[in-house]
């Protein structure tokens, strides 16, 4: 008879909680993986399956006993919170070259329901944000996430003592590089906008009786059409490369 002392169930569930712990909290805070689209239950059960592979690929065991348990799950909660930061950040990104985009064009007042947030959206912003979320399906992206989710625990074991400093200042870069890359995106059409408005200014002081608001809304509109185009497969590589580099953004 197979007999189960209750130091093992400890040490089983410790083993246990804290990789899940560590993965719900990376798979909640996910873009796309993280949708409330997707059901509680479906996203619980995928952090339950990842966390049984973590806990045979590196075990590594936490008593639930010790008095530092809670500080443990805490610390994995903001690890894993941090991981889907990073790829939060790249949406956040195309999402704010899109609505910088979109006020220089004049549809900064266009907004429209988000099926899936159910909350009102920019429209060039939820176009640029949209297509990133295709790129993250398209590129595979889901599967390097779990794969990062299990090079994390090698990384950086449960146990491990965790710098905070050095946390800190990678987050702070992540933040630095979504400014980055949002005006590496928006740079090109904002340039010809910004020629477009010079050569209205110019018009509407050469025409003073010309009626600037009749023919600068459609004209900033014609050209930011224009220029939206051609300067998306540009955008689209930048998000790709910044999907494909996470974990690594900074």
């Amino acid at each position: 008879m197979i007999e189960v002392t209750s130091a093992q169930l400890h040490a089983w569930a410790g083993a246990l909680l804290f990789p899940f712990i560590r993965i719900m909290a990376a798979i909640f805070s996910a873009p796309i993986l993280g949708n409330r689209s997707i059901p509680i239950r479906l996203r619980v059960g995928l952090a339950l399956l990842l966390a049984f592979a973590a806990a045979s690929v590196a075990p590594m065991s936490v008593p639930l006993d010790s008095p530092h348990a809670f500080a443990y799950a805490i610390r994995e909660t903001l690890i894993g919170a941090s991981l889907g930061l990073l790829l939060q950040l790249v949406f956040a990104a195309a999402t704010l070259a899109g609505d910088a985009i979109g006020l220089q064009m004049g549809l900064g007042f266009a907004f429209f329901v988000d099926p899936q947030s159910s909350a009102q959206s920019p429209l060039v912003g939820s176009l640029y944000a949209t297509i990133a979320g295709l790129l993250f399906l398209a590129l595979d992206i889901h599967l390097l996430v779990i794969g990062g989710l299990m090079e994390s625990f090698r990384v950086l074991p449960i146990d491990a003592p965790l710098h905070t400093s050095l946390g800190l200042n990678a987050v702070a870069a992540a933040g630095g590089e979504m400014f980055r890359l949002a005006l590496s995106m928006a740079l090109p059409a904002l340039a010809a906008l910004l020629l477009a408005n010079l050569a209205l200014s110019v018009l509407a002081r050469t025409a003073p009786q010309l009626n600037l608001f009749a023919v600068g809304f459609p004209a900033t509109l014609i050209v930011g059409a224009l220029v939206l185009g051609p300067t998306l497969p540009g955008a689209v590589e930048a998000i790709s490369r910044a999907l494909t580099n996470w974990p690594n953004l900074r």
